[in-house]
């Protein structure tokens, strides 16, 4: 008998406002960043061999680790880590990489990331950052985790993770931390929705008074 093998997880990692900007500004991002987040982001990074990012995260990305491999200070460890990972990179225009293990998606991105997902090879697929190619696999349904770092602060400006469309993305909480910076720790992965309710049926659950 042919032995199972589960489909490799698409794991999405960002760091988020309290009002659902994903697009970091420093001044809001980096004040609350301590031991905890860095072992939040190691544990999503450790789930996944292969990195699947927008061409902007992915210009940021060998803009600035590449040098810090390079430099051999702290974070060297890291910044290797990334650089031996395989890298999928979505983009619509030819790229020339000079960050080693880096590709470009091959034709439709969906169809690509269920290709990826169906590789018995891979372990799993992590998306740091990269907010439309999120929204593109949420909206393909091949989104599995949302691991969301959600900083105690309200951004008012940039880009939000969620943007508008005719159907809710149902959502399970499957773990929540609470850093000492008020940062909250949220993982999510989709699911059904709940079934229909009005007030009718929630109206003996409303506080009765004094």
């Amino acid at each position: 008998m042919k032995e199972h093998t589960a489909m490799a997880k698409v794991i999405s990692t960002l760091f988020i406002s309290a009002d659902g900007v994903a697009e970091i500004d420093p001044d809001w991002h980096f004040p609350y960043f301590d031991d905890n987040m860095g072992r939040a982001v190691t544990e999503d990074y450790d789930t996944s061999d292969v990195l699947l990012i927008g061409r902007v995260t992915y210009d940021s990305f060998a803009g600035a680790w590449p040098d810090r491999e390079t430099a051999g200070g702290e974070d060297a460890g890291f910044a290797k880590q990334l650089g031996d990972v395989r890298k999928v990179v979505v983009s619509r225009q030819p790229l020339e990489f000079s960050w080693r293990n880096s590709e470009v998606v091959d034709g439709d991105l969906p169809a690509a990331v269920a290709a990826l997902k169906a590789d018995t090879g891979i372990k799993g697929i992590l998306i740091p950052g990269s907010i439309s190619v999120v929204q593109q696999l949420l909206a393909a349904g091949l989104v599995d985790e949302l691991r969301l770092l959600v900083h105690p602060v309200a951004a008012r400006k940039g880009r939000r993770l969620f943007d508008d469309g005719d159907t809710p993305y149902h959502l399970r909480v499957t773990a929540t931390e609470v850093f000492p910076t008020g940062v909250l720790r949220v993982i999510y992965a989709p699911t059904d929705a709940p079934g229909a309710a009005g007030y009718d049926d929630v109206k003996e659950q409303v506080p009765a008074g004094n």
